[in-house]
Order: C-alpha cells, then structure tokens, then sequence
C-alpha cells in the first residue's frame, strides 16, 4: 500500500514483540505478562495488515538452501559478528568519556558532529542514510562487478555507518539503536557474503542467506537477546526456511560475545548507567 507516493511497511512481529518484553525487559516468564503483551501485539498487527497489507517488513526471498559444506564456515562466522557485537558495546558504553573529551563545543551543541558527517555522506551516496532501504540496497547489490572494489565500498559503508551510529547516539540529542543494529549486521553479511562466494564457500545464490543469518547474529549479540532476534529476523524476512542456521550463528555469536565481556542486556546497562550518572 502507498501513501503519499511512498510505500508504507511496518514491523508485523508480534511473536518477536512478545519475546523481547520477556527477553529485555521484564526478565520474568509471567502468564498475565506475555498473554496480555501477546493479545495486545496480535490486535496491533491485525490492525496493521487491515490498513498496510501483509507483506513482511524486509521481505527477501530466498533463492536456495546453504550448502552442507557451508556449515563448518558459519562457526567461523559467528565468531566474527560476536567480537564484532561485543565492540559495538565497548563503545556505546564509553561514549560519554570519549564527548567529555571533546571540550571545543559545549554538550548542548554536540549534535553538530553527527550533522556534520550526514551532510557529505549523504552527498556521495544517499542510500547510506536509510534503514530498511539501506538493507534492500546492500541486499540487491550487482555481485557479478569486480569483488575487490565491491568489497571496499561495503567496508567503507560499514566503517562509516558504524561510527555515524556512535556519534550520533552519543550527542546529547535523543536516538536509538534498535535500526542501526540491523543495518550494521545486513553490511557484516554482506561482506561476509561476498568473501564466501568469492572463496567458493557457497554459491551466490545464497549471498541473502548470509546477509539475513548475519543480522540476526549481530543483534542478538550486541542487544544480549538471540531469541527475540531469531525471531525478529524471521518474522520481518517472513520465511522460516534458515532458522537452522540463523539459530547456529545467532547463538555461537552470543556466547562469543558475553565470552569477550559484553553486557548480557544492553538496555538495561544503559538504563544503569544512566541512573548511575544522575
């Protein structure tokens, strides 16, 4: 459905709503929480496909299944998205040090910084600033080009998207973290995707698979919550066709993750640090 010229999505998980008001911030499997919270996300979500149709928030199509010999790879994988989450954690939770030490504006005015690095990013490619555009973009991108430089415009989309995200969750302006996440797994994937098809790990049919296995992996891990991810990511794709392997590299990113020290719910660390302060 369009409005205003411009398709209208929505999230439709409620099975994904209901697991992360257990997972991230209740922490408790009471049946008057999660019956209410589930027959509250159901009304919304009937209300949602009456109005904006069914067709699931990122809906990517699978073309094939990975390959057997692709499963020893993903151990691998989740390794990398795991450390790599746990680096996400280290610096939103050290942002506040890092702004002190910018004294030359005062912290009213440090949504100056993110404004600034918008302005020429958004100049050179502006689909770098999007959410759910940014993801179909990466998701669609021409893999028959040259790898190399392919490979270099992902990692320089994932070098800028992940310190734009610090500093622009940094500045004392309010901002969130929940689509960032996302958008910096579907770019770890990507790459991830293009290293694999280019070593003749899996076949480019399943450059997807790894860009949506990878998103889940990353959020679980950098939120503490793979079950709300598992099922956030299937929902929002809307085929349960590799959960196998979204479970194998969420959970294996995860416990990668807390190994390396990171917090095992990032909401509720900020939400303690923030009273910490106060």
């Amino acid at each position: 459905m369009r409005r205003g010229g411009r398709t209208v999505r929505r999230l439709q998980c409620p099975l994904a709503g209901t697991v992360f008001l257990l997972e991230e911030i209740t922490h408790r499997f009471q049946s008057k929480v999660w019956v209410t919270a589930f027959i509250a996300a159901i009304a919304a979500d009937a209300v949602t496909c009456l109005f904006f149709g069914t067709k699931p928030f990122l809906y990517l199509p699978f073309k094939m299944h990975l390959p057997n010999d692709a499963y020893p790879w993903l151990i691998v994988l989740g390794v990398v998205v795991g450390a790599l989450a746990f680096l996400f954690q280290y610096f939103i939770f050290n942002l506040k040090w890092w702004y002190r030490k910018f004294t030359i504006l005062p912290n009213y005015y440090h949504s100056i910084l993110p404004l600034l690095l918008v302005i020429p990013v958004g100049l050179w490619n502006p689909h770098i600033l999007g959410g759910h555009s940014f993801i179909m973009y990466v998701a669609n991108t021409n893999l028959h080009t040259d790898w190399l430089p392919l490979l270099g415009t992902m990692g320089l989309f994932l070098v800028l998207r992940f310190f734009g995200t610090m500093l622009a969750y940094g500045a004392t302006v309010p901002g969130g973290l929940f689509m960032s996440i996302f958008v910096l797994g579907s770019v770890i994937g990507a790459i991830a995707g293009i290293i694999m098809i280019h070593a003749g790990l899996i076949p480019a049919g399943c450059y997807l698979n790894i860009i949506v296995i990878s998103m889940a992996a990353y959020f679980g891990a950098a939120e503490g919550i793979p079950f709300t991810a598992i099922l956030l990511v299937t929902e929002m794709v809307g085929t349960v066709q590799q959960i196998f392997p979204m479970m194998l590299l969420t959970f294996i990113a995860y416990y990668t993750s807390m190994l390396l020290g990171a917090r095992p719910s990032i909401y509720a660390a900020l939400r303690q640090q923030m009273i910490f302060k106060d």
